[in-house]
């Protein structure tokens, strides 16, 4: 039995002027699944992640969480309708603590926890993800690894119905990917619904039900990472004409 639909993005479009960052792309996400979107530097990926999030308004199409239209809405009514998401570069509030900065996550979040109830959920998801012992902290006494853990915690602290991972493994040297990615597999076993911007293929591979597969601004594939990894239009887009 298939799983159902969680998120549907129908035609949507977003335009900057006479530039065309996402045209007329398609696709829909199922619980459980993580879905990987990747492709070439300015593909449209992350205006894509920002579409679904909130940060921008579609030019054209829907976008739709549970069957429930959240396109054009602002970025806090998406979050609270069940939407989570980490950055491309990684953004914690500097002047808060650790545990501080996830307790934002519980209260701003879909779950809006308050309190005491809030700091131990922010507890359990520091533990989570493997920092617990980091909770007073400053973020600035953190590494880049552990920022990003942070980030990832607080997303998690609103209990997401789909969990935007944003070029999550970006800048980590060899230990610190195998570590990342173990743990985006250990959200997956736990039935996170995640969607996944990445370049890191052996991540993709190992994570990913299925990928879409953008080429500037258009969506040029899609199904598992075997059959979109050898596609002749995918591999054009990343290698040229010559190599395909």
């Amino acid at each position: 039995m298939r799983e159902r639909i969680v998120l549907e993005v129908s035609n949507v479009a977003k335009h900057f002027g006479g530039l065309r960052a996402v045209d007329d792309v398609s696709f829909n996400v199922r619980e459980h699944e993580v879905m990987g979107i990747i492709g070439p530097n300015g593909s449209g990926k992350t205006t894509m992640m920002n579409l679904i999030s909130g940060a921008l308004v579609p030019t054209a199409g829907d976008i739709t969480l549970d069957d429930m239209l959240i396109s054009g809405r602002p970025a806090r009514e998406i979050s609270r309708a069940g939407v989570g998401r980490t950055f491309q570069l990684v953004r914690v509030l500097p002047g808060l603590s650790v545990i501080e900065n996830v307790m934002a996550g519980a209260v701003f979040g879909h779950k809006r926890l308050w309190g005491r109830e809030a700091r131990r959920h922010a507890e359990r998801q520091l533990e989570r993800v493997g920092i617990g012992h980091a909770a007073k902290l400053p973020v600035s006494a953190l590494t880049y690894i552990d920022e990003k853990r942070v980030e990832l915690a607080r997303a998690l602290a609103g209990d997401p119905r789909v969990l935007l991972l944003d070029e999550w493994l970006a800048g980590l040297n060899p230990t610190e990917l195998q570590t990342g990615i173990e743990l985006i597999k250990s959200l997956r076993d736990d039935g996170r619904t995640v969607i996944l911007v990445e370049h890191v293929m052996d991540a993709i591979r190992s994570l990913c039900d299925r990928c879409v597969v953008m080429s500037s601004g258009v969506k040029i594939a899609e199904g598992t990472p075997a059959e979109v990894l050898s596609d002749k239009e995918v591999i054009r887009a990343y290698l040229g004409d010559g190599d395909a």
